[in-house]
């Protein structure tokens, strides 16, 4: 009889035992509300992933951009496009930790997501006032670099290569007008790519004020709206993407307090 009364006992242990682990798991479930926190930062974490996507598209075409005319800026017009595309990259791994945060209902994981959240969006709004700032610098810096490239157009092969692809792409000449040449080379001549040269020409070809296919508007005015158009566009982008983060920062916040909540109940 001792034996079955022992037997008995533990059936009774088990049966205690098993009632409160289903009891402390019933309790760590998450309610309702945090369950759709869950399911919104798994949609959030796809949308993020895009935003990654648009900043590194949007920072490399503009690095691009910036790199075939880089002798009429200087470093700081680098600095963001390179940024966003940095941010870009990165934020593919933080994806990764709210997505693997969201999924194991992971309190650590969770509070790394939002950390590495609020790092990027820091980033993402300096960045993007950078390129506003960068517009309004746009006009001294090119006029300045201009100005002092035309110099040595006849002294560098790679200046000249430079000022030459200017003006054929954007149809222009001089900085602000043709005369500028005639200041710096002290004749009536100017560089061929200041005339558009017809199809089928043959023999020799002189280009001056008096030619008739002279593009006689000068490049400053064309050339500055290109770069403070993209410098708007890497500011937009930045600001704009950065308060849609921060949407995606209140709901990893609001889903670790409840995670947390939720293991202090128990």
């Amino acid at each position: 009889m001792s034996y079955r009364y022992y037997f008995l006992n533990s059936k009774d242990v088990l049966s205690a035992v098993s009632g409160n682990i289903m009891d402390m798991v019933r309790g760590m479930q998450l309610s309702s509300e945090s369950k759709c926190v869950k399911n919104l930062m798994f949609i959030f974490n796809l949308l993020f992933v895009i935003t990654g996507i648009v900043l590194l598209s949007v920072g490399s075409v503009i690095l691009g951009v910036y790199h075939n005319y880089a002798h009429f800026l200087d470093i700081k017009f680098f600095s963001v496009p390179t940024l966003m595309i940095a941010i870009g990259a990165i934020i593919f791994l933080i994806a990764f930790f709210g997505c693997c945060g969201a999924a194991r209902e992971n309190y650590y994981m969770i509070v790394m997501f939002t950390t590495l959240m609020i790092l990027v969006f820091v980033f993402e709004l300096a960045g993007g006032i950078s390129g506003y700032v960068l517009r309004n610098r746009a006009n001294v810096v090119i006029e300045k670099n201009m100005n002092e490239l035309m110099k040595q157009y006849n002294h560098s092969e790679d200046i000249a290569y430079v000022w030459d692809s200017l003006q054929r792409d954007f149809q222009c000449c001089g900085t602000i007008n043709p005369n500028d040449w005639i200041n710096i080379t002290g004749s009536n001549d100017l560089p061929l790519s200041c005339c558009e040269i017809k199809a089928g020409t043959i023999g020799s070809f002189s280009c001056n004020t008096n030619t008739t296919t002279l593009n006689d508007e000068g490049c400053l005015t064309s050339f500055q709206t290109i770069i403070k158009t993209h410098a708007v566009q890497l500011g937009a982008v930045g600001i704009g993407i950065a308060f849609v983060q921060a949407i995606g920062i209140v709901f990893s916040i609001y889903l670790a307090r409840s995670i947390r909540n939720t293991y202090e109940s128990v």
